[in-house]
């Protein structure tokens, strides 16, 4: 899935060349997600946990032409192959996934603990990120964006971050991204398009800070 939408993000900023892909920013696929920070009960982060619920529209696009035994119905089995074709796709882009632990850029393994699930029409990515190497952390900062803003992010509106097994003094705060409309009306900054990082202005924010 992440495989096809990466071809097709990169054929289309690469056909309409950087130069003229400014006027052409914005989003082809609209993801809903909800994220929860895991904690060891050392209080050590041990890993970032996220759900991405992708649109109608390109769930039904993805799973397209996929075998089923009951129509309209997929099992997570029938999904696995998919689910691997995300997450080693995904990698390329460092899972959209940005973390920093006191300031300082932290290095995220490969996902374990990945799944798709077919509800209601809609596809569900669900994979953990673990730090390759547990950290105590006074902050932790997480932003999710797709640097390209072929794809859009955003919380859920319901408990869209949540802190699991983190030390009862932790306090989580997060942060929507402006809104895209209006920041897509607004003069685009050459030099952050060039750079490739023009999502970086529609990042989702998470932050922890312990004592």
């Amino acid at each position: 899935m992440i495989r096809r939408l990466a071809g097709i993000g990169f054929f289309v900023l690469a056909s309409l060349g950087f130069a003229s892909a400014p006027a052409q920013a914005h989003p082809h696929v609209w993801v809903t997600m909800t994220s929860q920070l895991v904690y060891a009960p050392n209080g050590a982060v041990t890993g970032i946990r996220h759900s991405w619920a992708f649109d109608d529209m390109y769930s039904a696009f993805a799973t397209e032409g996929l075998a089923q035994k009951k129509k309209g119905v997929f099992t997570r089995e029938e999904l696995k192959p998919l689910a691997e074709v995300n997450v080693t796709s995904l990698k390329e882009f460092d899972f959209f996934t940005y973390a920093k632990i006191d300031g300082q850029k932290v290095a995220l393994a490969d996902p374990v603990d990945y799944w798709l699930e077919y509800k209601d029409e809609v596809l569900t990515l669900h994979f953990t990120l673990p730090l390759k190497s547990p950290v105590k952390a006074r902050t932790l900062d997480v932003e999710v964006y797709d640097p390209t803003y072929f794809v859009d992010f955003g919380f859920a509106e319901k408990s869209p971050v949540s802190l699991v097994g983190a030390p009862a003094e932790c306090k989580l705060s997060f942060a929507k991204p402006e809104d895209a409309n209006a920041t897509s009306s607004l003069p685009m900054d050459e030099s952050m398009f060039a750079s490739g990082n023009w999502g970086a202005q529609f990042a989702n924010k998470i932050s922890v800070k312990c004592p």
